[in-house]
């Protein structure tokens, strides 16, 4: 006779539960493209997309001359943050015209994978350093060119791009600079701090954009992606050039041409701030810096949360269980107060062929965080406050 054991309890089995986690990513990590000529080669190869964790060790490596060293001082004086670096050589040439034509050719770069020079070399960095740059500036620098080239790589790497209308154009000519761009994911601004130049000492520009790219990681690390760059104080500077009029209860100033021209300007008001939140989106639903920021994000959340459903058989419930892991992470923004509302669903597109040949369209929408940029109050005189006088004085 076989012995049979018959279970009597409770049999114990462990199973993997194949959910999904969607984290918010870290959007504090910042990339600048920058001028280093006697930079230490060891530390900054030229074209080669370097990490940067330590910004004091950095800013000595990077040598007085050139932008590098101003601009790293620029970031660290508002946050401590990752960041990666691509230097590139001065330009040269015959004449100024020359120089200039070089410096922004290298600048914008180019290349395939691998090799890329110049701000392309950016597209590089997660793959070289394991660090995605989402912040990106060319500090110092405001061709027109060079400012074109840069929005179209903040596209490709879901980052905002902060540039420079340039410290020596005029107000008018600014606002006109502006019209010539249409990316959303670029923001300008249009004249420069003033601070100590981190080896001389001596009192200089000290890169507007640079010192954005710190003001922005350092909202990503401690208030959110949600709040603009304007009207936070901005450390570490000690003046404007060129200084521009500026009342916040009349836009007919300088300041208020600049705003109405999609610019950032620069004021003084308990400290230093960037007074501005909108950019050169040609779709004004991204008008705002909150807008596109809050986009990146949930892109970005969105996109490495569904990565585990990846290659899943496709059934009702993994569609499902997308769309409500999708509207859980909306739950949560909005709780946060980082989004007014989101909401994510099937679309009508998935019809049985495309089902069948593994094609699953999930849409969402979302309103963003607007920024409050223009407050009215009301004043009104009455008498009504006399009403009680006789009682009150009696």
């Amino acid at each position: 006779m076989a012995l049979t054991p018959r279970r009597h309890g409770v049999k114990m089995t462990e199973v993997t539960v194949a959910g999904a986690t969607f984290k918010t990513p870290s959007t504090s990590i910042w990339g600048l493209v920058a001028v280093a000529p006697n930079a230490d080669p060891d530390v900054f190869p030229l074209n080669t997309p370097v990490t940067v964790t330590d910004l004091g060790a950095a800013i000595v490596a990077a040598g007085a001359e050139g932008t590098l060293a101003v601009a790293l001082k620029a970031i660290e004086d508002q946050v401590r943050a990752i960041g990666v670096v691509v230097r590139v050589e001065e330009g040269v040439g015959a004449d100024e015209a020359e120089k200039l034509a070089d410096q922004n050719a290298k600048l914008i770069g180019g290349g395939a994978a691998g090799s890329r020079t110049g701000m392309q070399a950016l597209m590089d960095a997660e793959s070289a350093t394991g660090m995605r740059p989402r912040i990106i500036a060319v500090p110092g620098f405001s061709e027109a060119t060079v400012g074109a080239a840069l929005g179209i790589l903040a596209g490709k790497l879901n980052a905002i791009a902060y540039f420079d209308a340039g410290p020596i154009r005029t107000i008018e000519a600014a606002a006109a600079y502006r019209q010539g761009f249409g990316q959303r994911e670029l923001f300008l601004s249009y004249g420069d701090f003033t601070a100590a130049h981190p080896t001389s000492g001596a009192v200089a520009p000290s890169f507007a954009a640079a010192r954005r790219v710190g003001l922005r990681a350092l909202l990503d690390q401690t208030v959110g992606y949600h709040k603009t760059t304007s009207n936070v104080p901005v450390a570490g500077v000690v003046g404007i050039t060129p200084a521009v009029a500026w009342d916040q209860g009349d836009e007919n100033t300088e300041a208020g041409i600049l705003n109405g021209a999609d610019i950032a300007c620069l004021i003084r008001r308990d400290g230093y701030r960037f007074w501005g939140n909108t950019g050169c989106a040609s779709d004004k639903s991204f008008a705002f810096e909150s807008a596109v920021r809050t986009n990146q994000v949930l892109r970005e959340i969105i996109a490495d949360g569904v990565f585990p459903y990846i290659d899943k058989p496709l059934t009702p419930r993994l569609a499902r269980s997308i769309v409500e892991d999708i509207n859980a992470v909306f739950r949560r923004e909005k709780a946060a107060e980082r989004i007014m509302g989101a909401k994510a669903y099937l679309t009508e597109a998935n019809t049985k062929d495309q089902l069948a040949a593994g094609k699953l369209r999930i849409a969402y929408n979302f309103t963003p965080c607007a920024p409050l940029e223009d407050l009215g109050i009301e004043s009104g005189i009455t008498d009504e406050y006399y009403a009680d006088f006789n009682k009150l004085a009696a």
